[in-house]
This record gives structure tokens, C-alpha cells and sequence, in this order.
């Protein structure tokens, strides 16, 4: 899967279908809206919650295309990152310990 490929889909499907591409506060709203409704299928246990999993993938590439957010890299990066740090289990609670750069 080419991630920066179906961002840049994403995005244009949006152009093409004239939904919004501007307003940034918005799709921050519809992407919270998507995981709402992802959450609502999982707590009622809906045959639809890949589809609203899925949803909130398509609305979080979109607002990255917007922003002009290498999703993919910053995926990566922040999989690297989080690959480093190390955890202490106090009191049923993962703390961070160390932030290895």
C-alpha cells in the first residue's frame, strides 16, 4: 500500500466531488464525528465498524493532504520514536521512563 498515493486520492476525490478542502477546523470536526460513529459500531458491536475504522483513516489522509502532512513519514517517524521509548508499569499505569532520541 502506497499511503502518499491514496492521500493524494483522497484529497482529489474531495476536489472532485467539491466537498471541503479549506476549512481545517471543520475537518478536524468530521474526522472526530468518524471516530465517534467507529466507536458507536464497536460498543454496539456493528458489522460496520471496518468500514468507520476505514472512514477514519480516509478523513485523517484527507486533512493531512490539506495540511501538506507527509502522513506516511510521519507515521514512520513517530512508529520509530515509539519503538525507543521505554516503560515502567507503576501501579497498573505504563509511565515513560526514558525517551531514547
Amino acid at each position: 500500500m502506497d499511503l502518499n498515493k491514496i492521500q493524494k486520492r483522497v484529497y482529489q476525490n474531495k476536489v472532485n466531488k467539491g466537498f471541503n478542502v479549506t476549512d481545517v477546523p471543520k475537518e478536524f470536526c468530521y474526522l472526530y464525528g468518524e471516530v465517534a460513529e467507529a466507536y458507536d459500531a464497536y460498543r454496539k458491536k456493528k458489522e460496520d465498524l471496518p468500514e468507520e475504522l476505514a472512514d477514519i483513516a480516509i478523513y485523517l489522509m484527507g486533512l493531512s493532504e490539506i495540511l501538506g502532512v507527509d502522513l506516511e513519514s510521519e507515521i514512520e517517524k513517530k512508529v520509530q520514536k515509539n519503538e525507543k521509548r521505554e516503560y515502567k508499569n507503576i501501579d497498573g499505569v505504563n509511565v515513560r521512563v526514558k525517551e531514547v532520541e
